[in-house]
């Protein structure tokens, strides 16, 4: 069961607000999903990004949270970058902004998260690390390069069964400026948005 306002945020996004053209890059990944909901597979998603401070962990906390919605079992969502840095705060921000409890787990330069999206579900434990490290999956997972950056510099991802790149602008683009938190909730809620869509399509 959902937090109640992550539930409602999640009611509120609109899918038809999605482009066609925007459909289409999304389709792959319905598709992995689809396939391993058909053969009663796990499902590992590893969403990559340049630093895994901004992108990948927003993608990684809403995959885990539309999959929970949309009740698809076996989803483990996973986020890691070409480097490791530290998730940013204001990404952090803009997801405490929809309803999720963040606790911060550590206090070094890269701090540990739990980001919880239920009452009864395990959080989504948020720190920057290398998409290869080993608290990712090494085989049997869905490599989703949520940057251009990282998709144009890392051409062949070890293990990964499946590469499906979904690109995002990068809010990082708005640090310091007075749009900075308005930017990062628009990223959020536009990750949002296009994966209640792949859940959605999904047939159980």
């Amino acid at each position: 069961m959902l937090f109640n306002q992550i539930k409602e945020q999640i009611d509120q996004l609109d899918i038809n607000s999605i482009s066609d053209d925007r459909k289409n890059v999304l389709q792959p990944l319905i598709d992995f999903i689809q396939d391993k909901v058909n053969k009663a597979q796990l499902i590992n998603l590893n969403f990559i990004c340049t630093h895994n401070s901004r992108r990948s962990h927003l993608s990684q906390v809403w995959a885990q949270s539309m999959a929970s919605n949309f009740h698809i079992n076996n989803v483990v969502c996973y986020s890691g970058g070409t480097e490791a840095t530290a998730l940013f705060p204001s990404a952090a921000e803009a997801l405490s902004e929809s309803g999720f409890k963040i606790e911060k787990l550590s206090n070094e330069s890269n701090p540990v998260y739990a980001i919880k999206f239920s009452e009864t579900e395990h959080p989504v434990i948020g720190f920057s690390k290398t998409y290869d490290a080993e608290f990712n999956p090494i085989s049997n997972f869905a490599a989703i390069m949520t940057c251009s950056s990282a998709d144009a510099g890392c051409p062949f991802i070890a293990g990964a069964e499946k590469r499906i790149p979904i690109t995002f602008e990068d809010p990082k683009a708005f640090d310091g400026t007075p749009q900075q938190a308005e930017k990062y909730k628009e990223r959020s809620l536009q990750i949002a948005t296009e994966l209640k869509y792949v859940f959605s399509q999904v047939k159980k």
